[in-house]
């Protein structure tokens, strides 16, 4: 094509939008409205623990084909991404100190929940066997729906899959893009291998891709706040930015790679589900690393307020999703803290004298989406009534859950729509 592609936005979605238009030489130029890249995905020095920590907790997936592409456009360093040998999630219920891993095995054909010392302790096959009705939801069905809301099944399963997964307990969460992630991921185990970024999430997918557009002439354009658009016969004329006003050519494209409800403010006109679920983390650095020696990356939680445990050198970082629906998460910060720096000395088994040197709490109020089924049914299209116009964003039609795959998705298609 000839012209220019305006990307708004430079969160993963607006990365991948501009990394995937590049490698068809097509010319972008990127706005992003905040000072920093990566949106809802980013990295930043925290002067309390004098580390760089995540905005939050992020899990990638060995199947996820979109953020490996993107890390390839991008030209990652390998080293900032690290994937796991196995498919296992080890587990605790700090109710009863059971300890289990669920083990998928690699290969088409997932026959692990067949075998008791792969699936959650105290789950039967039958239930096992019953939670394959995912495969069989539809737009309008929760996760409870179609596969129960009783049981071990739904505590040591369905209900720590739903919160990391759609950001939502299984009686609110779409099953529809839960049965996306079972499709995508959990049906091979060399596809459901936790990625883990040592440095963060900003050397693994933000550093790379910014460098990258330098690199091409095209550098993020930061403190460009997008306020309205002008439109004539079908198509954008104008981006009316806070700063300056930018002509679209005849030739030109927009993408509007921006939140749900910066888009909503923008274009009222496009339906666009803009109720939200919130994410609360923590992070403790320790006076004493070397007793994590030994212990998982990864650790899910059930029977507590943290349901993940991510291990980053010294520091412990903690995942409540959807916080607002989870009781005792709105308490105040120091005792909050106190509480869960007790989950972690009980769930990673740490000696009773461990000792933390500094803390934050992370409340990400935006997260996500509410995912339910009527939120889903109002994911928009990436293609709109402008002819010159497209989206991008975790919040698009993609058919997957929220998630970084997502946003890197939509990217990518909204690049080939756009070319």
């Amino acid at each position: 094509m000839t012209g220019t592609v305006h990307i708004i936005g430079a969160g993963l979605a607006g990365l991948s939008t501009a990394l995937n238009l590049l490698d068809q030489g097509v010319q972008v130029r990127v706005y992003e409205g905040s000072g920093q890249a990566g949106g809802r995905c980013r990295s930043y020095h925290d002067s309390r623990l004098d580390r760089t920590i995540d905005n939050g907790n992020h899990l990638v997936l060995s199947g996820n084909t979109s953020v490996k592409a993107y890390r390839g456009l991008a030209q990652a360093d390998p080293d900032t991404m690290v994937t796991a040998p196995e498919a296992t999630f080890p587990f605790v219920d700090l109710q009863t100190d059971e300890r289990w891993t669920v083990r998928m095995n690699d290969g088409p054909i997932p026959w692990w929940p067949l075998v008791k010392n792969r699936r959650p302790a105290g789950v039967g096959l039958g239930s096992m066997i019953r939670a394959g009705r995912i495969l069989t939801a539809g737009r309008s069905d929760t996760i409870t729906d179609v596969c129960g809301s009783s049981g071990k099944v739904r505590d040591r399963f369905w209900e720590p899959m739903a919160m990391a997964v759609v950001n939502l307990p299984p009686q609110r969460a779409s099953a529809q893009v839960m049965r996306a992630t079972a499709l995508e991921a959990w049906r091979d185990g060399r596809l459901a291998r936790p990625m883990f970024a040592p440095r963060g999430l900003g050397a693994a997918l933000v550093d790379p891709a910014l460098t990258k557009l330098e690199a091409s002439g095209c550098p993020v354009q930061f403190g460009q706040v997008l306020r309205s658009v002008d439109q004539r016969d079908g198509r954008i004329t104008t981006l009316r930015f806070a700063k300056e006003d930018v002509p679209i050519g005849e030739g030109d494209r927009v993408v509007l790679a921006v939140p749900a409800h910066r888009l909503a403010g923008i274009l009222p006109d496009i339906d666009v589900p803009t109720e939200t679920s919130s994410i609360l983390n923590a992070h403790f650095l320790l006076s004493d690393p070397t007793i994590l020696e030994g212990k998982p990356p990864l650790l899910g939680v059930v029977g507590s307020l943290t349901q993940w445990f991510f291990l980053k050198g010294d520091i412990v970082s903690l995942t409540i999703s959807a916080a607002e629906y989870v009781e005792g998460s709105d308490a105040q910060e120091d005792a909050l803290l106190e509480r869960l720096w007790a989950e972690t000395v009980s769930a990673l088994d740490l000696p009773a004298g461990a000792a933390f040197s500094a803390a934050r709490l992370v409340r990400e109020k935006r997260a996500t989406f509410l995912q339910t089924p009527e939120n889903i049914a109002k994911r928009p299209a990436q293609v709109t009534r402008l002819t010159n116009l497209f989206l991008a964003g975790d919040y698009v039609d993609t058919g997957l859950p929220a998630t970084i795959e997502s946003a890197v998705r939509s990217g990518e298609r909204a690049a080939r729509l756009a070319a």
